[in-house]
């Protein structure tokens, strides 16, 4: 993957670096190329005189490039930034880009603009945002939809490392297991034991193949050794209304899409899939309390630029989102809704997406899951 920092501030230090090392050898030119000169004693003399002035001179041009760098990003953004959403508008991913869009500008003094672009699983945006210019102009909204497709969808135009570089991370929402009230399990462990003694008798729904919602539940599947059957919807709206009426047993859904199903009775939650519970749901504990140590499945947002954007304005990018989501009223709002702030350096994210990707590959490829 290229490196956050290279640009044209590399190249220039490498040019400089070049002058240095190129200045220790003297030419002429004849007619057979350019040949050495013969030193002697007034030529060596007047190299040691001229040599320290000369490297004295490209260090203090290398010294004026890294604070040319420093200057361009402190002086980041000078102009609109676009902010490209791969998600329909209205959603909650759209919803938090442009919470943290509105603080950006308030922090950096310019229009950040929410461009939503969905199309093909995220895909067609995340293409615009790959050959968008590296200069901290464009970035990208990202979720684990992202990191799951680079196992599902290998035949794409990019590669989520190798055409972008981690920025700052956002937030995380839970989801929920619920379960019709018909249903007879009244836990997660009575739900686990019953998949157990009659592999394949239960089912579960998804708004589609390679969603969180299905990834959840394969997961699931996976670290609880359980056989469920998995039927896809096309979107949330028809799998929520089957799961309603009782046509299927149970679901992975937004924690804050379901809670006032819960609150309602006409759902019952078994468990919420994040490490701690749920702000929204405090009363129903985690898949891992509940009988499956270690699992999460979660929803989580973040930042990326295209490969190449320069490693300062990473930084000050990073330095502001940090800033925009440990805000209180960002916190208090987002705690209503279900999210949590994520806070990492672009060094960890970067890890942090790395490690998702290796997570969700193995899910995929245990199940056997392909789409169309």
């Amino acid at each position: 993957m290229e490196g956050a920092g290279q640009g044209k501030y590399g190249d220039a230090q490498a040019s400089v670096w070049a002058q240095i090392l190129a200045s220790g050898t003297d030419t002429v030119a004849d007619a057979s190329g350019p040949r050495p000169h013969a030193e002697t004693p007034s030529t060596m003399q007047r190299r040691t005189h001229l040599a320290p002035s000369f490297v004295a001179a490209a260090l203090l041009a290398l010294c004026r490039i890294v604070n040319a760098a420093g200057d361009a990003a402190q002086a980041y953004p000078t102009h609109p930034v676009k902010i490209i959403v791969p998600f329909a508008a209205g959603g909650p991913a759209d919803n938090y880009a442009r919470v943290i869009a509105q603080r950006l500008q308030e922090t950096l003094g310019q229009v950040f603009v929410v461009d939503n672009r969905p199309g093909a699983g995220s895909i067609l945006g995340t293409e615009a945002a790959a050959r968008a210019t590296p200069d901290g102009y464009t970035l990208l909204l990202m979720s684990n939809a992202h990191t799951v497709n680079e196992t599902l969808v290998p035949n794409k135009s990019f590669a989520l490392l190798r055409d972008f570089v981690a920025v700052a991370p956002i937030n995380y929402s839970d989801l929920v297991l619920v379960v019709h009230p018909s249903v007879p399990d009244l836990t997660l462990k009575d739900l686990i034991q019953r998949a157990k003694a009659h592999p394949g008798a239960i089912n579960y729904a998804s708004s589609g193949q390679g969603t969180p919602y299905h990834m959840a539940g394969e997961l699931f599947k996976s670290m609880a050794r359980v056989h469920l059957v998995h039927i896809p919807y096309r979107g949330s709206s028809g799998a929520r209304n089957d799961l309603l009426g009782g046509q299927v047993e149970l679901m992975f859904d937004a924690v804050t899409t379901m809670a006032e199903q819960v609150r309602a009775g006409k759902v019952r939650a078994l468990a919420t899939t994040g490490r701690q519970r749920s702000s929204v749901l405090p009363d129903v504990p985690t898949v891992r309390e509940a009988g499956v140590p270690g699992y999460e499945a979660t929803i989580w947002l973040g930042l990326m630029a295209p490969s190449g954007t320069p490693k300062a304005v990473v930084e000050r990018l990073n330095e502001a989102v940090s800033r925009a989501v440990n805000l209180p009223e960002v916190r208090q709002l987002w705690s209503r809704q279900g999210a949590v702030p994520l806070l990492m350096s672009p060094q960890v994210f970067d890890q942090y997406v790395h490690d998702d990707i290796a997570k969700w590959a193995r899910v995929i490829q245990t199940a056997h899951i392909t789409v169309d």
